[in-house]
């Protein structure tokens, strides 16, 4: 599989890492902070299979739109840019449907962790002595907040749970809401906590990444599932079967 891989920094370079111990070949690398890197127009880029891109929130919508330009299937990490989703899904429609593939994370562990979130949120139901919140922490670089994953997990929750309706960010208060506390700290990779509580006791669970290295290999393998499933809109359930 050849891989063009959009935005080169840390998480870049790990992508890159992962690909080519698995096989694969980084043909182009497109980044605004770096001299003399390919363009979507370069011939390196044409000779990818899909791109993956981790940027900027500011940034990615245009990547896409470039890669769709292109009919490059992408393979998106970037958050903080869920306001343009539904523009995105339509050109993932159509006669000539684009392939786009999205997760807010591409951790096979949050993936695990956020399926038993949906079934302890369905468990809840029973129970509404119980309000639940979360806690998030990332890295002082991440300009999103909450993070795309909590919200995600958020929506989980609001899903199954009967009681919530909307997540709010904390410390703010909206009846039916989630409260998202969203943590920036250090070199933190990342840890999101459900809170399940009422006057007598906790329920707690947590997942913590340790590094950035499953965020990458959760990319790779969307790629590959992406080259051999295009056109449309994909997402992790579909690669892991959930």
């Amino acid at each position: 599989m050849k891989i063009a891989i959009i935005g080169y920094g840390k998480m870049g370079r790990t992508i890159e890492q992962i690909a080519l111990q698995r096989g694969h070949e980084v043909v182009a690398k497109i980044d605004v902070n770096i001299e003399n890197t390919d363009t979507f127009d370069s011939e390196n880029f044409a000779k990818a299979d899909v791109a993956i891109e981790f940027t900027t929130p500011k940034t990615a919508y245009d990547n896409f739109m470039q890669c769709f330009k292109h009919n490059m299937p992408v393979v998106a990490g970037t958050t903080g840019w869920l306001d343009k989703m539904n523009d995105v899904k339509k050109y993932c429609e159509g006669p000539n449907p684009q392939t786009f593939f999205y997760s807010s994370n591409y951790s096979l562990g949050v993936n695990i962790f956020a399926e038993i979130n949906r079934q302890l949120a369905r468990l809840m139901n029973r129970f509404d002595d119980y309000d639940v919140n979360m806690t998030e922490t990332h890295h002082v670089h991440k300009l999103d907040a909450p993070s795309g994953t909590a919200i995600s997990l958020a929506e989980g929750i609001i899903s199954n749970l009967n009681r919530k309706n909307s997540w709010v960010l904390s410390p703010e208060q909206r009846p039916g809401a989630i409260q998202i506390a969203s943590i920036r700290q250090y070199e933190v990779p990342g840890i999101h906590t459900i809170h399940y509580e009422s006057e007598d006791d906790l329920i707690e669970i947590t997942h913590s990444a340790k590094s950035r290295r499953g965020l990458a290999l959760g990319a790779v393998l969307a790629a590959e599932y992406t080259v051999e499933h295009k056109g449309g809109f994909l997402e992790m359930k579909d690669l892991l079967g959930f």
